[in-house]
């Protein structure tokens, strides 16, 4: 159970560690990498060439403005790739999230929304579920503690 994080820019960090903690807590190991699509092509494509090889099952890209970096990977590499846009531009997101979700056929890229840090790393826990049964046992119970707290805070807002 391994995915690789990769980012544009140093600077998408802090909102990266939402997934790497996301992924923490249901015991899946990771690697971060900062690779960028426009200014690094040669690195994303050895990753991308070689990511099968080194144990990835997994590949979240987090990436703002152009965002082409989920597009460049899931065209060098078989797995799957999931597009985090990052709202990083005046546009607030929106470029990015068109360049991740316009794929042309035959290369898909899961997307999540704008910022979505941990339904991109609860995106890859699900895709590797079917593979690791105990990582569906744990996607059911996460899920089953998400509705309990949703009741739970129900009841405690009352009728207003």
């Amino acid at each position: 159970m391994k995915v690789a994080i990769l980012m544009g820019s140093k600077s998408d960090y802090p909102l990266l560690e939402k997934t790497e903690k996301t992924l923490k807590t249901f015991g899946v190991v990771y690697e971060t990498r900062i690779i960028s699509a426009h200014r690094t092509p040669k690195v994303a494509e050895e990753f991308a060439t070689n990511a099968e090889a080194n144990g990835f099952e997994v590949i979240i890209c987090a990436a703002g403005k152009a965002a082409h970096l989920a597009g460049v990977i899931a065209g060098l590499s078989p797995l799957p790739v999931i597009g985090l846009p990052i709202k990083a531009s005046a546009l607030e997101g929106m470029d990015a999230l068109l360049a991740t979700v316009q794929m042309p056929k035959g290369v898909p890229v899961a997307t999540v929304a704008i910022d979505g840090a941990e339904n991109a790393a609860i995106l890859a826990v699900q895709i590797m579920s079917v593979k690791y049964p105990e990582l569906r046992r744990a996607m059911k119970l996460y899920k089953e503690n998400m509705e309990r707290e949703i009741i739970e805070t129900d009841k405690e807002f009352g009728n207003r």
